[in-house]
């Protein structure tokens, strides 16, 4: 075996394509995304590396055509779940005795394609599936190689920190992935989400199950494909689309889970957090559960704010993607005094945003991802537009004829307790409460507990003063915070990404604070000069 110590440069952020108007990669994006929308792709499960099919499939479609179908996916039962288990555990050896190096080029291998050639597929396939305009779709694709090489990169400074030793002795500390398998599920919002979550926790030397969002499959089935084609051994990732109530029974319960990444819903973590107490007699080890939650994300501005970024950061962060990021905007606390002039800029903002197909690249917003997630904003704009509490400042309106369309909406609530101010709704709905001037200290506190979740919010103001209150008052909200800048579009690296409280355990995607979840420490002490003596100094009498 090599003696050398291979170290790994700390990487830098991969570079966005503007993707402008005569440019090769807007082309080439161009041309795959009609090679895409043109076939439909049959993915199978891919367990210890072959390709399984089975009877049970389920139609991908756009969200923004819903008539149109771009893959037939099979979907796991028992049998292929435990198959999958089985699978993993049988790889886990051979993978965790693979030298670092190698395990690592595998997914720096991944990176560099993701950002080259390979970066179209899953652009267009991002787009396609789950309904992201270009930009959308190429910073999340950009993070998914980001997550790889910080992945990577974080992981060897875990194995740096080294303990100290005396004279005669050496301490050391190596660091083991975890005694079992992981249990990956991930969302449909991100491709590079549901990338990290299962891999990760490969990159330390552990063997997963990854079940994808349905509605995210063909994203994910691609990145799959390519991490097998950088040299991913089989049976380390085990790509396994299912129902979650299968999952929970077959692999959640499963005595040799040792580990659980998660992003999706509160509900469905906490769901999972019950079930492994109740079982935690069961498991060889106390299971990791990492998981990144739900969020009533805000923004909280200052009578001295700058008007027109904070109206842009209002209207960037509610809408783009339709209002399903994690971190989006959901509820803003804007002054009485200044409120007119947020007001106007955000009629006239709001309504300069195309909805649409996410092919014509002049489009803002396009479709929310499904049915259920249309009805579910549908009922938030009907109940609003019943309600004596609330005022339509823009949008309001809805259409599922083509595709599950909901317009950008701005609620106006009298009360910063109405349903939509502190209910989780994950679409393009934002709701205002203008408050007193006056009354900012309780306003803030209204801020901070009227909603259960804390995972992003930003505030807006000039005055330094002001911001240091606003600060210090919302301490607790949110996970990232944000001054004078909208509240999404955490960077890989910049500014690492979780929430508390109700949205999460907030182990930091993409840093150590992660990575070392995945990691089990195994503490070595070696005595150079072993004592051969029974007595101790103290013992004597002289």
């Amino acid at each position: 075996m090599p003696n050398a110590y291979f170290t790994i440069a700390k990487p830098a952020n991969d570079p966005f394509k503007g993707y402008l108007p005569g440019s090769t990669e807007r082309a080439e994006l161009k041309a795959e995304l009609a090679k895409q929308s043109s076939e439909i792709v049959k993915i199978p499960l891919i367990i210890g590396g072959k390709e399984v099919w089975t009877d049970r499939t389920i139609k991908v479609t756009m969200p923004h055509d819903h008539e149109h179908v771009i893959a037939e996916c099979c979907m796991a039962g028992e049998k292929e779940l435990k198959m999958a288990i089985d699978a993993a555990l049988a790889a886990k050896a051979d993978w965790e005795a693979m030298p670092w190096e190698h395990r690592s080029a595998i997914f720096l291998k991944a990176a560099d394609m993701i950002t080259g050639s390979y970066r179209k597929v899953l652009n267009a396939a991002t787009m396609l599936g789950q309904s992201k305009t270009v930009f959308q779709a190429e910073i999340d694709i950009a993070e998914l190689a980001d997550f790889l090489r910080f992945g990577v990169w974080s992981a060897q400074e875990i194995f740096k920190d080294q303990p100290a030793s005396e004279a005669g002795i050496w301490n050391r500390q190596d660091y083991r992935p975890l005694d079992g398998f992981i249990c990956a599920i991930t969302p449909f919002n991100f491709t590079s989400i549901g990338g990290n979550l299962a891999t990760a926790p490969a990159i330390v030397g552990n063997v997963a199950l990854w079940k994808p969002s349905r509605t995210a499959v063909l994203s994910n089935y691609y990145y799959m494909k390519l991490l097998m084609w950088c040299g991913l051994p089989a049976g380390v990732i085990n790509f396994v689309p299912c129902t979650g109530g299968d999952m929970a029974q077959y692999v959640v319960s499963h005595p040799k889970m040792a580990g659980f990444h998660f992003t999706g819903s509160t509900a469905v973590f906490q769901s999972v957090w019950k079930q492994v107490g109740e079982n935690i007699a069961s498991y060889a080890n106390y299971p990791r559960l990492v998981g990144e939650t739900g969020g009533k994300d805000f923004i909280f501005a200052h009578n001295t704010a700058d008007i027109k970024p904070l109206a842009s950061a209002i209207v960037r962060g509610s809408f783009e993607f339709q209002g399903q990021k994690c971190s989006a905007c959901s509820r803003a606390f804007i002054p009485a005094s200044i409120w007119p002039e947020v007001e106007t800029l955000l009629k006239e903002y709001t309504a300069s945003l195309k909805v649409g197909d996410v092919q014509e690249f002049d489009t803002f917003m396009a479709a929310v991802i499904d049915k259920a997630s249309f009805e579910t904003c549908k009922g938030y704009i009907d109940r609003a537009a019943a309600s004596p509490e609330c005022e339509f400042i823009a949008g309001g309106t809805y259409d599922d004829s083509k595709g599950w369309f909901i317009q950008p909406t701005i609620i106006r609530c009298k009360t910063p307790t109405y349903e939509s101010m502190v209910k989780e709704i994950f679409g393009p709905i934002v709701s205002i409460y203008v408050y007193d001037d006056d009354k900012l200290d309780e306003t803030l506190a209204v801020c901070d507990s009227a909603s259960p979740y804390a995972l992003t919010g930003a505030i807006f103001a000039q005055d330094r003063t002001a911001i240091v209150k606003m600060e210090n008052a919302l301490r607790n909200a949110s996970g990232n915070f944000y001054i004078n800048d909208k509240c999404t579009g955490a960077i890989v690296g910049q500014q690492p990404f979780g929430g508390a409280r109700a949205s999460g355990t907030n182990d930091k995607a993409g840093t150590s604070l992660n990575m070392i979840r995945w990691l089990s420490a195994h503490s070595v002490k070696e005595s150079f000069c072993p004592s051969a003596a029974i007595a101790y100094p103290y013992m004597s009498e002289k």
